[in-house]
């Protein structure tokens, strides 16, 4: 079951409801990164949303919000979340 999103800034208007589980992602060293690829680091992020959106989307995860290079994606199904973070 989905239910709308409130008005908080989500990125998805609807939520997985019950139990949920989440999933946090963030690059790690990517300040390092930033400082290694200089203006590659924008081409770089932009693949790394891209396949991660892609495999939120396929398994069924609804983007609540994301921060820089991080994510916080939620499912309605323990073993979605799982299967996505693999």
């Amino acid at each position: 079951m989905r239910v709308p999103a409130q008005d908080h800034g989500c990125v998805s208007s609807t939520l997985p409801a019950g139990v949920v589980t989440f999933l946090f992602t963030d690059v790690e060293g990517s300040t390092k990164l930033l400082h290694e690829l200089g203006d590659a680091y924008a081409d770089a992020l932009h693949e790394h949303r891209r396949l991660l959106r892609e495999a939120f989307t396929a398994h069924a995860g609804v983007e609540v919000d994301t921060q820089g290079d991080a994510f916080f994606v939620a499912f309605g199904r323990p073993s979605d979340g799982g299967r996505c973070g693999r």
